[in-house]
């Protein structure tokens, strides 16, 4: 649930200075509370951080205000691979001016505050390589401005909200969390070019709404997760991709001959699943393929085209005149038993 209280000043004493406008005493006060919340400072970024001259802070920007070109305010904050550990208070929402706010790779920890509501201009949002945790920071989806939102390589856990796939963000990054749930059947109602979910505990299958983001989607990563079920046939609809990695997941069935449409595809790993059948031959006829992967499968034949892409890997299936192949029983064993698309509980096309 998230609280809408009012971020003050109320418990500061303003500095005996004079600082420019409003705008900048307001960051005054967020940036002083934030660095009495930093706990470990080792290369002394925030070293600067005193005085009436924000604009000067290390890893602070300013710029004209967004609805007044006359006012100076703090627009942005890049503390990017800074090593700082600490939390993040409730008085960054005094922020109000912030289109920007970088923080990998860092040791921040806890949660994003409820006053991050009150940043209405916040366009991007990097959190990315860092400790924070809990469920997922609800507090973005009232963040009507935000189009790049990066939350990799963190603790956050529980299920991943069908929420977010309403935002209209244009890049967005989840992966390498513990997040623990179905990825939602509103995923297509997403807007992004990029979307990144790999590395965490999410199971079941690839909703079909994925079909629905063929205008906008240029890359997808649901890799190193526990996906089970087929590529369904309309996945060919996303003729914008370039790249797609399913990889090490639990995915069956055959390869759709349909991505064989996606003429700007660039890069196809579906390594480490239980794929079998024919590799298509139209999917290694693509004009931009740089790297296919299929290896640790059980596909039966390739094409010759396949052979002379660049990055081929066709290691561990059951081809036969392949090196590396697997081994005479494993495939005899499974094909005795294949796993057919219809035996799975997912909707197919």
């Amino acid at each position: 649930m998230l609280f809408l209280s009012k971020v003050t000043s109320q418990t500061f004493y303003p500095p005996d200075f004079p600082i420019a406008s409003p705008q900048l005493m307001e960051a005054y006060i967020a940036l002083q509370a934030w660095k009495r919340a930093i706990t470990s400072d080792p290369n002394q970024f925030t070293a600067n951080w005193h005085g009436p001259h924000v604009c000067n802070y290390t890893g602070v920007y300013c710029a004209p205000a967004p609805y007044d070109p006359f006012i100076l305010t703090v627009a942005g904050i890049d503390l990017n691979h800074a090593n700082i550990a600490g939390f993040l208070p409730e008085e960054l929402g005094l922020l109000k001016d912030l289109a920007l706010f970088h923080l990998n790779s860092n040791r921040f920890f806890g949660v994003v505050p409820d006053s991050f509501i009150h940043l209405k201009f916040l366009f991007e949002l990097d959190i990315s390589n860092n400790r924070f945790s809990g469920p997922f920071p609800s507090v973005v989806f009232f963040l009507h401005s935000l189009k790049y939102l990066d939350v990799r390589f963190n603790e956050f856990d529980g299920k991943i909200p069908p929420q977010l796939f309403e935002l209209k963000l244009d890049a967005l990054f989840i992966n390498s969390n513990r997040f623990h749930s179905a990825l939602p059947a509103n995923l297509g109602n997403s807007p992004v070019s990029v979307l990144v979910a790999a590395g965490n505990d999410i199971r079941g299958c690839i909703p079909p709404s994925l079909a629905n983001m063929a205008e906008t989607l240029d890359e997808i990563v649901l890799s190193n997760m526990a996906l089970t079920g087929c590529l369904r046939q309309d996945i060919g609809l996303l003729r914008g991709l370039t790249v797609l990695d399913v990889s090490f997941n639990n995915l069956a069935g055959p390869l759709p001959e349909s991505i064989g449409a996606m003429r700007n595809l660039e890069q196809l790993n579906v390594a480490h699943n239980k794929f079998s059948g024919q590799v298509p031959s139209s999917i290694c006829s693509l004009p931009k393929l740089e790297n296919f992967t299929y290896s640790f499968n059980y596909f039966s034949g390739e094409p010759l085209g396949c052979l002379r892409l660049p990055g081929n890997d066709d290691r561990r299936n059951c081809i036969p005149n392949r090196p590396f192949q697997r081994t005479p029983e494993e495939c005899s064993n499974f094909y005795a038993h294949p796993i057919g698309c219809g035996s799975i509980q997912c909707p197919i096309s």
